[in-house]
């Protein structure tokens, strides 16, 4: 072991009194809670966030295409879009909006006409029933959410009416009976409380759409990370006579929200760190200044302004090292407990426990901030000691 490093960890473990010794401790006891506590909050951030987006793309197709009054031989289209290499799957559908009556009043919802044999290939509509089947939505019947079930109190069988603004064909109307064939429970609030699913022939009624036109084709990718890709993509092969819309397009404010809210509070937190810093300066200090004599010492027998500022460095940046290692241990186990045993409403969150999700990339990152925070709060104590003379240094010895 070279000299210099052999100083610096006989001056990390030892101490006069065992004072430096306990300075040298609260060093890396701040650093390793500031890391702790970065590798947790980022790891509850990207879990909450992974499994938003696991539930916007269950709900939403990939990519939706759409013209502005509903597209007319849609099947032509769904072909040709199929036939693009990276598509995974299509299904069309039909978008609105109605009133549900009950008891005289009247409540808007979301209508969203679906192929029940095709659908299940770009959602996860099927693996979100919790009553009922996905087949068994048929004419006439409807699949509802299951905060919609509780608000409104509707079970398996019951009649629901259903008003449209314009006449219906066949002179129907502009009221719809149906039957609720199936709830579902997807998590967001938002689906669960304001959407009804219909099948596709039941959708054409409701909004008197001819048999050969829908609202939009849904499109299921290979990757859905490569949406916007796919995007140009399709664009280029059936024109922009289209509207072409990704899910990453559909939810981008969220999406940049949550993005903010999670490097924002990397950015507070790692003032933990900056702060634990502090005591690595008063640390070195202290050190510097309770061994003038060995300093003294190494100078008179030749050693170089470059070594002692080299073994103080090296002490500080040991005392950030093991920060980081039981930063990171810690993080690790107190995340694995958040998401093993720490549970959560499920009823508000559709999740058992803690959802947190550890990235390599978000941890190097975490690892690096550490380590540059160290080094440079190393840098003034260990200029401050290689300044010293010999002579000065030994003088009162």
């Amino acid at each position: 072991m070279h000299y210099e490093r052999w100083i610096s960890y006989r001056y990390l473990v030892s101490g006069k009194g065992h004072f430096l010794s306990f300075l040298n401790f609260i060093s890396i006891a701040g650093v390793a809670i500031g890391v702790m506590a970065l590798i947790v909050v980022t790891g509850v951030m990207t879990g909450f966030g992974n499994n938003l987006r696991e539930k916007i793309i269950g709900t939403t197709p990939h990519v939706m295409i759409e013209k502005e009054n509903g597209i007319n031989g849609y099947a032509d289209l769904a072909q040709t879009v199929a036939g693009i290499e990276g598509v995974k799957a299509v299904s069309p559908y039909i978008q609105g909006s109605v009133f549900i009556e009950d008891s005289g009043h009247a409540v808007g919802v979301a209508v969203r006409g679906i192929d029940p044999k095709t659908e299940s290939r770009i959602t996860k509509v099927d693996q979100y029933l919790v009553k009922g089947r996905l087949a068994d939505l048929q004419e006439g019947s409807v699949l509802i959410g299951s905060e919609m079930a509780r608000y409104f109190g509707f079970s398996l069988g019951d009649a629901i009416t259903l008003i449209t603004p314009g006449a219906g064909l066949s002179g129907q109307g502009w009221r719809h009976q149906v039957k609720v064939a199936g709830i579902f429970t997807t998590g967001m609030v938002d689906y669960d409380g304001n959407l009804v699913i219909v099948s596709l022939t039941t959708a054409q009624k409701i909004f008197d759409f001819p048999a050969a036109r829908v609202t939009g084709i849904g499109v299921k990718l290979d990757e859905p990370t490569a949406a916007k890709d796919m995007k140009k993509n399709i664009y280029a092969k059936i024109g922009y006579g289209f509207l072409v819309r990704t899910w990453v397009d559909i939810n981008r404010n969220l999406f940049e929200a949550l993005f903010l809210e999670k490097w924002g509070l990397f950015i507070i937190l790692t003032l933990m760190v900056l702060i634990a810093s502090f005591n690595i300066i008063s640390t070195l200090i202290v050190t510097v200044t309770s061994k003038v004599h060995d300093i003294g010492v190494l100078k008179s027998m030749g050693a170089s302004k470059r070594s002692i500022r080299r073994i103080f460095i090296q002490q500080g940046v040991f005392i950030g090292v093991l920060g980081m290692v039981w930063g990171v241990m810690s993080g690790v186990a107190v995340s694995y407990i958040l998401r093993t045993y720490i549970r959560v409403p499920e009823e508000i969150y559709s999740i058992k426990h803690v959802p947190v999700e550890l990235q390599l990339s978000d941890m190097a990152v975490i690892v690096a901030a550490a380590l540059l925070i160290t080094y440079l709060s190393t840098i003034y104590p260990a200029s401050r000691a290689a300044s010293l003379e010999p002579v000065e240094a030994l003088r009162y010895e």
